[in-house]
């Protein structure tokens, strides 16, 4: 019998706030994401090199590993896209975090989940 399903888009969250990350993932399950979790940059890399995420949420400010170094060790090895999502606004760690690689910059306290799956329903369709 043929799957006419189309496989869920993979999403990795890699957030070490435990309440956000549920948040997150209950309203990505909704939407028809398959979502995958880290809570630092260093589980975060390795969920990135098994699970071969179709896009990552990654916070900046995390232990172990931060956010903006974890994405620099991932762009030696893949292009998956990387939407940042951090408390973060300052604009030096903006700059950093385009320029390591990063799709897009949201600023926790600017946008809601809504919004959030948009864009990342935004750069998937890219």
């Amino acid at each position: 019998m043929a799957n006419n399903m189309k496989k869920a888009k993979k999403i990795l969250v890699v957030e070490d706030e435990p309440t956000l990350v549920k948040a997150i993932e209950t309203k990505l399950v909704k939407l028809g994401f398959e979502v995958v979790t880290a809570a630092n940059g260093e589980e975060g890399l390795r969920q990135a090199r098994s699970e071969n995420p179709d896009l990552i949420l990654l916070d900046i400010i995390m232990p172990v590993m931060d956010g903006l170094t974890m994405l620099k060790e991932l762009r030696k090895t893949s292009d998956v896209p990387v939407i940042i999502l951090s408390n973060l606004s300052s604009d030096e760690k903006l700059s950093e975090a385009l320029r390591s690689g990063s799709h897009d910059y949201l600023i926790k306290t600017n946008y809601s989940l809504e919004e959030v799956a948009e864009k990342i329903n935004k750069v998937l369709a890219e």
